[in-house]
């Protein structure tokens, strides 16, 4: 699988993503219910995203964890334990949970779902405005548990998408919180901008 791997930037000690998600987008009209249509070309990696949330084809979470790790793993070395974002809506089978199992697992570390948790229903965040109202309407919706040993744990948080970052750094907000956090790392499969 191509990628073109690129560093994102956040209040996290360091963040990696694979690719960008859509490489063009052509907007063709609407159909007969009056949706929009488009023809969009993603990058494989983003196609094979498509494919897991969106077509349902769960294959693609051990292609893309599998790929998140080679490309990865030598900027993680310290990593303690992986932690799934947290879904906003749910699902039967969770994206982003399936991949972040399978990727602690090629890195040979646990996958802990229990660590942050999304306990309240937050609004979609491209229907809150501002920047701050939806990292301050994500905090007051995650909780970091406290199921680890004493000690000092670096922590990758996998997420699918990186689009403004609202999600991470509101993640990473709350991990700080929790004493026995000493590093946050981050790693997306995809990003919306280049």
């Amino acid at each position: 699988m191509n990628v073109n791997v690129r560093q994102i930037q956040g209040p996290w000690n360091l963040g990696y993503s694979l690719d960008k998600h859509t490489i063009s987008s052509t907007y063709l009209g609407e159909d007969e219910y009056g949706h929009p249509k488009f023809d969009t070309t993603r990058s494989e990696v983003g196609e094979a995203l498509f494919q897991l949330k969106y077509r349902f084809d769960q294959s693609q979470a051990a292609v893309l964890a599998t790929q998140m790790a080679a490309s990865l793993r030598h900027h993680f070395t310290s990593t303690s334990f992986v932690v799934p974002m947290p879904p906003s809506r749910q699902r039967a089978i969770q994206p982003v949970t399936a991949i972040a199992r399978q990727v602690a697992a090629e890195i040979g570390v646990p996958c802990l779902e229990n660590v942050l948790v999304k306990t309240t229903h937050t609004a979609q965040m491209k229907d809150i405005a501002s920047r701050e109202d939806r990292i301050a309407a994500l905090c007051s919706a995650f909780v970091v548990n406290d199921v680890l040993a004493d000690g000092q744990y670096d922590v990758l948080v996998i997420d699918d998408l990186y689009d403004t970052g609202s999600s991470l750094e509101a993640a990473t907000i709350m991990l700080r919180q929790y004493r026995k956090i000493r590093n946050i790392f981050v790693a997306t499969v995809t990003r919306k901008n280049p």
